[in-house]
């Protein structure tokens, strides 16, 4: 991977942190230092940059982690929340499938039995016989 990757920037970024060498000899020290703790260009070129290849792929891995939590999250809620609206619907269609069936009922009712046909007209309909006669009382 170190072969492939850029090394300009790796170069750059090492020349940028070097301390410029002076007239001084604890600078010259100070730059010693730098190649001690950061190391050579070389040095830097095979170990692949700044950033090791394990934290790379851990940052990855972790990232990816967090990717499937959220993914997992959201959808948990968008499932319990189609789950109580499946509930809801569920006992709407039992209350009209009743309602349903006690129309089916009347209807049949009001084909066929003349006693629920007279009280229908009388109720709904206000009709009397030919000897009846309405009085309203108020």
């Amino acid at each position: 991977m170190s072969r492939v990757a850029n090394t300009y920037w790796i170069d750059e970024r090492i020349k940028t942190q070097r301390v410029v060498p002076r007239a001084n000899s604890s600078l010259t020290s100070m730059q010693q230092i730098s190649v001690d703790i950061i190391g050579t260009r070389s040095e830097v070129r095979r170990r692949g940059g700044i950033i090791p290849a394990w934290v790379l792929f851990g940052m990855i891995i972790l990232a990816v982690a967090a990717v499937c939590v959220t993914v997992n999250l959201r959808t948990r809620a968008k499932a319990q929340l189609a789950a109580v609206q499946l509930s809801a619907i569920e006992s709407d269609v039992t209350v009209l499938r009743n309602a349903n069936q006690a129309l089916k009922i009347e209807v049949l009712k009001l084909s066929n039995d003349p006693r629920t046909i007279e009280l229908a007209a009388r109720t709904r309909l206000n009709m009397v016989r030919r000897n009846e006669y309405l009085v309203p009382i108020e």
